[in-house]
């Protein structure tokens, strides 16, 4: 069954960033819940993005929560930064953390709510240990560094395993699908037990962003 509250996070990665502060206009007045920010280095995936610095900046012009996604090495060393920033929402990748479960604590004493993702080959057996300490489950249905990917399909059984998982260890932690979500699959994500949506080249690449964040909020309101 669909989660009727659940919540869009527009990826930036994907708007224009020649017209950021206007992109970010656009969401300030839209139904979008969270406005996502994907963080690359260049090592962890093979592209860079962005800092704490554009972190700051569009802290500075928006009222909604910033969902900051670190695709980095070593994240340790950033975290509070990012948190001073402005991130509402930190998560960093279980294969970029040997010490996972201190990174997680650190996160929450910098202020922020903690998230761990996962890239698409990674079992949801790595955070198990964890589960009931993080806020945030991250399944990437992409491979991690660009933008406009086809979503993979059999994420969707593993987000439903993580779903039963989070629920027989009575965790509190939302599950967030991140990569190749669009309205053709956006449902089929809900119902096996997403919370959160990122949403990239589909919100910003349509013809009226407002209205398709506006379509993906009604999924599952009229079922």
């Amino acid at each position: 069954m669909i989660n009727k509250n659940h919540l869009l996070a527009p990826s930036l990665l994907a708007s224009d960033f020649a017209q950021l502060a206007n992109e970010v206009d656009m969401l300030n007045n839209s139904e979008a819940d969270w406005l996502h920010l994907d963080v690359m280095d260049g090592r962890f995936v093979p592209n860079i993005s962005f800092g704490m610095m554009i972190v700051d900046c569009i802290s500075k012009l928006t009222d909604k929560p910033l969902d900051v996604h670190l695709m980095i090495v070593e994240p340790e060393k950033y975290i509070e930064e990012f948190a001073r920033a402005g991130a509402s929402v930190i998560s960093v990748h279980a294969e970029a953390c040997p010490h996972l479960h201190r990174t997680i604590q650190q996160i929450k004493d910098a202020g922020a709510q903690a998230g761990v993702a996962l890239n698409p080959h990674t079992p949801i057996s790595a955070i198990e240990d964890v589960i009931e300490d993080i806020d945030l489950v991250v399944i990437m249905s992409v491979n991690p560094g660009f933008g406009g990917q086809k979503f993979i399909y059999r994420t969707i059984p593993k987000v439903r395993a993580l779903a039963n998982m989070i629920e027989e260890r009575n965790s509190k932690a939302m599950i967030e699908v991140d990569g190749g979500i669009g309205l053709q699959n956006a449902g089929a994500v809900l119902e096996a037990g997403a919370r959160v949506l990122v949403a990239g080249s589909s919100v910003f690449k349509s013809e009226n962003p407002v209205k398709t964040i506006q379509r993906f909020k009604e999924i599952g309101v009229h079922q």
